[in-house]
């Protein structure tokens, strides 16, 4: 049998002893027979946080929503469902969630574990609208962590890095269905930020910019705003020195736009302007690398500047860079844990062998600004360094070994950057 890869392509796991169980209970069945196993959602990671030596689990036939609370106003879902799908069923019922990342084919079980998040000043990533969750754990046995039993334990579970088990149900906050425009912006000089950064990303619900760092301003501006019935909205051709588009653009230069959602300020239902991509189209570019940092907003000018001086270094290498905002939250392995943030993601060419030559330029410019990188993405940062950036981490360690004391779920990217050790 032929090695399975990544979503992207880049990343060939391990092993070949690949299982996709139909229940809840031939899952534990699984969990409790095998010694070592990760779990796989949509193989969205680029990196080997997912990865086994020795069996991995698909969660790909446990996508069903299970049900919706309209009291509570939560949904119920099984782990391998996808944001896309999700977001149907929701729509349908007249509910939304409250951000989404830039591609919908994520699932949410894998989302949520690794901290992965969309955008907007006031919007939490993705695992904060997690109530509860059902996991099994090393015996194939169920444990339950929700608000109601344990906040503080849920915040140490819920980015749980495949670490405490097999995430098999999530519970979600959501809210009454909306309405959003997406408008966009060209050609925004990076100077604008230096007093603008805070009006520039309070200026709608979820705000990107996009950069081939080819020059000291940003490409494309996205600005995806939620509408009221009883709003009326205007956004003028100039915003902050941008030009509004006359087109729809694609983030990647040069690439057509039909992959992309709808732009040019026409009204759409949440989940048709909410990500960057359509969920029936191929996400993104397809062929790519990704790299993405999260730091304290407070120095994002400044990081940014820094960046800057190594543009020529980032340009020639790159397909598209974006920087987006994340409100605070409690979650312990969260990049934004107790602060607000901004992203600096990279869409790279695909050609690793270079790509890793720039990374340790990029994350030396952003050390003085305790950058941490996205889980599930591509970095050379050092085990001790991510270690010293999260003030949970000790807290973490005794969680996971608490439900997972021989460490059945780990393997080595958790061995390596959570625990110090080698396998």
């Amino acid at each position: 049998m032929v090695l399975k890869r990544n979503w992207a392509g880049n990343f060939q796991y391990s092993t070949t002893n690949w299982y996709e169980p139909e229940s809840v209970k031939e899952l534990q069945q699984l969990v409790a027979r095998v010694k070592k196993l990760r779990v796989i959602g949509t193989r969205h990671s680029f990196n080997s946080i997912a990865d086994s030596n020795e069996n991995m689990i698909s969660l790909q036939k446990l996508g069903k929503v299970l049900s919706i609370d309209p009291e509570k106003e939560t949904v119920t879902v099984e782990a391998g469902i996808k944001y896309g799908d999700l977001c149907q069923v929701l729509q349908q019922h007249g509910y939304a969630l409250h951000n989404l990342a830039s591609l919908p084919h994520i699932s949410v079980a894998g989302a949520c574990a690794t901290a992965t998040h969309g955008s907007g000043n006031r919007n939490q990533n993705l695992a904060s609208a997690v109530r509860a969750m059902e996991v099994i754990t090393a015996d194939g046995s169920i444990v339950t962590f929700s608000k109601e039993k344990s906040q503080d334990e849920l915040n140490g579970a819920v980015v749980g890095l495949g670490g405490i088990g097999v995430v098999t149900k999530l519970t979600l906050d959501i809210h009454p269905s909306h309405q959003m425009r997406q408008d966009v912006y060209e050609n925004l000089p990076l100077e604008q930020l230096k007093h603008d950064f805070d009006a520039i990303f309070s200026s709608a619900y979820s705000v990107s910019l996009f950069t081939d760092w080819r020059d000291e301003f940003f490409n494309q501006v996205w600005l995806k705003s939620k509408l009221t019935d009883d709003q009326s909205f205007s956004l003028g051709e100039d915003f902050y020195g941008s030009s509004a588009a006359k087109e729809e653009l694609h983030p990647v230069p040069g690439v057509g736009a039909e992959n992309c959602t709808a732009q040019l300020g026409v009204a759409g239902d949440w989940l048709d302007r909410m990500p960057h991509f359509r969920m029936d189209f191929t996400p993104s570019k397809g062929k790519e690398l990704q790299s993405e940092y999260i730091l304290d907003r407070k120095y994002a000018y400044k990081a940014l500047c820094a960046i800057s001086e190594i543009r020529e270094h980032i340009a020639q290498h790159l397909l598209i860079s974006e920087v987006r905002t994340i409100a605070e939250d409690e979650l312990w392995m969260s990049p934004s844990y107790k602060q607000d943030s901004v992203a600096f993601h990279f869409t790279w060419q695909d050609n690793w062998a270079e790509v890793q030559k720039v990374l340790p330029l990029i994350e030396d410019k952003l050390e003085p600004f305790q950058a941490k990188p996205h889980w599930g993405k591509l970095f050379t940062t050092s085990p001790a360094r991510i270690q010293s950036l999260y003030e949970k981490m000790p807290a973490f360690r005794e969680l996971l070994l608490k439900y997972d004391p021989d460490g059945k779920f780990r393997n080595e990217f958790l061995n390596t950057f959570i625990f110090n050790e080698e396998m």
